[in-house]
């Protein structure tokens, strides 16, 4: 009998590896673990002989750290989940696939439109409907703008750094050095919009998510529902980055009720889980494509949902840990 193939997962701290490692639970793959903390959570669902550390996604080394750990492990598909580490292992795509070695990753003209929420309001206007946004650089003109408004990070993800200003003296006091935005306030609901998209560009898949709470970016309470207008929107928004694997595409309602983009994530998002037991098991299927098994046409079909989270314990013996700090200790010397 064959070996079965063997999938990475990067960021097994976060709760988008932590997903889908447990999505694969059952099939026919041999799962691997990787994190830059010996004491994320993800690690320790995978056996002490297939969890790793790496180097952080802005370290230099990462990538070529990652591929020579894959070259040693047999690894055959590597999925990564931190936005730090997306460019630069898009950029080793050819080199990961010279050692046979498939990244479930979109291209890196997608990677460079999505990560820079700048880029992505210039590609997609004109496609979907598009929060004023305007850069904080030296043409910036704090009195042009109606009051209230977003300031957020030109790159980053969940809600880090992202804030309402209503006073337009604290606009004055803004760093004008081009790393912020200042965007248009959409007072309505958000939804999250879940995209499967095949290799050739085709897209199997759209579900909609509500976010009824959310912390630290994440949602910890939402529900999947069908809705004809949010479907068609994700559907436009990857068809404009040219979408070719798994995205979050997160949008807010004005108030008028039209939904408007606030920005895409393009890996698998935190709330897969929900995804998942609607119906439409996305890293099964993205992995899946990977490995040669096609991904059907669609739309794949799914029911609706509600979601709670909560903690979950695992025990296990500290030697296990200890391992890996001191594996951590040789990273960072």
């Amino acid at each position: 009998m064959p070996d079965q193939p063997r999938v990475l997962v990067t960021g097994a701290g976060g709760p988008s590896g932590i997903s889908i490692v447990r999505a694969m639970e059952g099939e026919p793959v041999t799962m691997l673990a990787a994190d830059i903390d010996p004491y994320a959570a993800g690690l320790y669902l995978v056996g002490a002989d297939r969890r790793f550390l790496l180097p952080r996604g802005d370290d230099p080394r990462f990538a070529a750290d990652l591929l020579a750990r894959c070259i040693r492990e047999g690894v055959d598909v590597v999925v990564p989940t931190v936005d730090t580490e997306l460019l630069p292992l898009a950029r080793m795509r050819e080199e990961f696939a010279t050692e046979g070695i498939r990244l479930v990753l979109a291209s890196e003209a997608t990677l460079a439109a999505c990560l820079d929420k700048w880029a992505l309001a210039q590609r997609c206007s004109g496609r979907v409907r598009v929060p004023f946004t305007v850069v904080v650089d030296e043409a910036f003109d704090a009195g042009a703008i109606e009051l209230p408004v977003i300031v957020k990070p030109r790159s980053g993800s969940g809600s880090r750094g992202i804030r309402l200003v209503s006073k337009r003296a604290e606009l004055e006091t803004l760093e004008r050095d081009g790393t912020l935005l200042v965007q248009e306030h959409l007072p309505g609901p958000e939804h999250s919009l879940d995209v499967l998209a095949r290799a050739d560009g085709h897209v199997a898949a759209v579900v909609p998510r509500e976010r009824l709470k959310v912390d630290s970016g994440i949602a910890v309470t939402g529900r999947t529902l069908h809705d004809d207008a949010l479907d068609m929107f994700a559907r436009a928004v990857a068809a404009a980055i040219e979408l070719t694997t798994v995205a979050n595409v997160q949008v807010k309602e004005d108030a008028g009720g039209e939904p408007a983009l606030l920005e895409v994530n393009p890996r698998f998002p935190g709330t897969m889980p929900l995804t998942i037991a609607s119906g439409v098991d996305m890293p099964r299927l993205a992995i899946g494509e990977a490995l040669g098994t096609p991904i059907p046409d669609g739309p794949l079909e799914f029911t609706d949902l509600a979601m709670v989270r909560f903690f979950q314990e695992r025990f296990f013996a500290f030697d296990d840990i200890a391992d890996l700090q001191r594996h951590a200790a040789e990273i960072a010397s």
